[in-house]
């Protein structure tokens, strides 16, 4: 093997394929599902063979006796967790012992990581970029898995002259959320690129679904928007995508994480890891199979997405990386480090030992 195989084999061993923000004015108040509430198919089978080491951990014994309940948070508007549909419909809860009542939580993070740590939930989904300064306030909740990447961009009116972030500079950028994620990313973003981004752009803030009107109208040259309203945005031609978090090392860093009550890793470690391992192997499934992702996705995406358009979107977000171990305690470190260079956390703040005590590995032996 060479040593460019070796290191691809590396990215791509089980630590790294196994390891909310978006569209809120499109997440519809849901309420609770269940598994039960699905027709049972049993587990569909995921495609190791490109990476054998895989399969050793996805053969992991699943939970005895009567299946495990849990309660498990997401935005059910945001298409990049198509995984947790398809975790249900595709039987991949199921084959761990778990019936899962997915809970559309459209509160503020605090709300949803209080709810977590005093067992309202066993676990969530959510943003890295939006989680990490609220755990700054010790929740009893662990992040242990991330789940992809790509979901965040800055598009721009097509005509328009910018090209990359270092056209920023001087330009007004409209946001659905001054505390959001993809403005804290692109805020990392300028600041690597020489741009202050507290002085050197004008943020201003709009109802998520108006950021594309602003940009229409003038009052902004910039907007930063998620999936599937960015992607929505883009395809009548009137917009250009110019930047995004699959940008240059971003590809290989997940955006999204699971996060898991402490007490429940306490107390059931096998039970927080039958649901980690549940949540990755659907993400890797839907990397492989995205038009059946998109097709258990589709009941909760907006009107004006087409089956072709969810395609093309679970394409576009990296379900095949998700981190775990020490693999997910560098890309929170990572992370870290960067929310200090934008002022997010403090200049003291010990990141290392930030994202040791955030993370735990549910998958050590």
């Amino acid at each position: 093997m060479s040593d460019d195989d070796h290191q691809r084999a590396q990215r791509l061993s089980r630590r790294t394929l196994l390891g909310a923000g978006a569209a809120a004015a499109f997440a519809a108040p849901l309420g609770v599902w269940g598994a039960q509430a699905f027709p049972f198919r049993q587990a569909s089978p995921i495609d190791f063979s490109e990476f054998p080491i895989c399969k050793a951990s996805s053969d992991a014994p699943a939970l005895t006796g009567a299946p495990r309940k849990l309660k498990l948070s997401w935005n059910a508007g945001a298409v990049c967790l198509a995984p947790l549909p398809v975790a249900i419909d595709h039987g991949f809860f199921a084959k761990q012992n778990l019936d899962i009542e997915l809970v559309n939580y459209s509160g503020s993070t605090d709300q949803l990581l209080e709810a977590i740590a005093t067992g309202k939930s066993d676990a969530g989904l959510g943003m890295a970029l939006r989680w990490l300064k609220p755990l700054e306030q010790g929740f009893d909740v662990k992040i242990v898995a991330g789940t992809h990447g790509g979901c965040m961009r800055a598009l721009t009116p097509a005509k328009s002259d910018i090209k990359g972030i270092a056209d920023f500079k001087g330009k007004v950028i409209a946001v659905g959320d001054m505390a959001g994620p993809d403005k804290n990313f692109f805020s990392i973003q300028l600041a690597k690129a020489g741009i202050n981004p507290e002085k050197d752009v004008e943020w201003r803030q709009f109802p998520g679904n108006l950021v594309q009107l602003a940009l229409e109208k003038g009052e902004a040259q910039i907007g930063l928007a998620s999936d599937p309203l960015a992607y929505l945005w883009l395809k009548d031609g009137s917009l250009r995508e110019v930047g995004s978090n699959l940008d240059g090392p971003y590809r290989d860093i997940s955006c999204c994480i699971v996060g898991v009550r402490g007490s429940l890793l306490r107390a059931e470690p096998l039970v927080a890891r039958a649901l980690t391992q549940a949540l990755l192997d659907a993400a890797m499934f839907a990397s492989q199979n995205p038009e059946k992702a998109a097709a258990s996705f589709q009941p909760y995406a907006p009107k004006a997405a087409t089956i072709e358009d969810l395609q093309g979107m679970v394409k576009y977000h990296t379900h095949h990386h998700h981190p775990v171990g020490d693999q997910l305690k560098r890309e929170l470190k990572t992370y870290a480090d960067e929310l200090k260079q934008v002022s997010v956390f403090k200049p003291n703040t010990d990141t290392a030992k930030f994202a040791e005590r955030i993370y735990a590995d549910v998958f050590r032996v």
